[in-house]
């Protein structure tokens, strides 16, 4: 059995819609990061011209470069027009808002706190458009900067919307008798708490669940650690080549969900290896 909700997003489908019509319509180009955290799209990509970059030295002079669906920073932007590089945006909407959710914040004069984990490309480009006034962290047990007199509470998108609220509330309680204002702006991803919800659903009606997906994805790794929390056994799975058919004994109704980045065609065939087992 399938969720509901599973594989491309879409924003992921977006952008690798994007890729592929200007790699055949204008040849090779590079990607600044991998366009979304699955090898397979990444590694079908390079093979039709899409180069993965780390730095904008990387790209040839008046190349072409695209920017991930995670977003980048205000920085790359300026980088990128200076050295008169041709620009594919393939930002996901929904990070943009929160981009520009704390670009205004920080013009409103409010510090930002965003709830998300430092390391992540997201995070990473979300924070460069404050300006140095925000901060990135998934405890509520962090200190404001004491010249900062008003907050705004914001979110990566990809985090439970229940897990953000609960975080908001911490810090409202730790702050609200300290501040003059603190502002709490939901950025999540209606499509995250979707997808989590058709997994729980799906959990009840099979005895194994597998998901599918990239290790290197964050939201397909924290869509695993739902499944798990439903107590039915769980397997994060990239492809199909890695189930095992000791998993199965006893068996007789799977369950397959996917990341939001994993695309149909793995998806598929983790559905014909799970039916060819059981």
């Amino acid at each position: 059995m399938k969720s509901d909700v599973l594989g491309f997003c879409f924003g992921v489908r977006r952008a690798v819609e994007m890729i592929e019509n200007e790699l055949k319509d204008n040849g090779p180009l590079c990607t600044l990061g991998a366009i979304v955290h699955n090898t397979h799209v990444v590694s079908s990509l390079s093979d039709e011209g899409g180069q993965l970059v780390h730095s904008l030295d990387e790209v040839p002079e008046n190349g072409a470069v695209a920017i991930t669906a995670h977003g980048a920073g205000e920085e790359i932007y300026k980088e990128i027009k200076r050295r008169n590089l041709r620009l594919i945006d393939t930002t996901c909407p929904i990070v943009r808002r929160a981009q520009e959710t704390a670009a205004t914040m920080v013009k409103d004069g409010f510090f930002v706190l965003l709830y998300g984990e430092k390391d992540h490309p997201e995070v990473k480009g979300i924070l460069s458009w404050t300006r140095g006034k925000g901060e990135a962290t998934m405890s509520s047990d962090v200190a404001v900067p004491s010249e900062a007199r008003r907050i705004a509470v914001i979110s990566q998108t990809t985090k439970k919307r229940e897990l953000f609220a609960e975080f908001a509330q911490q810090i409202t309680g730790q702050y609200a008798s300290k501040l003059e204002e603190i502002r709490i702006i939901d950025t999540t991803c209606p499509e995250t708490g979707r997808r989590y919800q058709a997994a729980r659903e799906l959990a009840h009606a099979v005895e194994a669940l597998f998901v599918v997906g990239s290790h290197s994805s964050a939201n397909t790794r924290k869509l695993a650690e739902t499944c798990s929390e439903t107590k039915i056994p769980t397997y994060h799975i990239d492809s199909a080549y890695e189930v095992k058919g000791k998993w199965l004994t006893g068996v007789s109704r799977a369950g397959v969900t996917a990341g939001a980045s994993t695309p149909d065609y793995i998806i598929n065939e983790v559905v014909s290896r799970l039916e060819g087992l059981t």
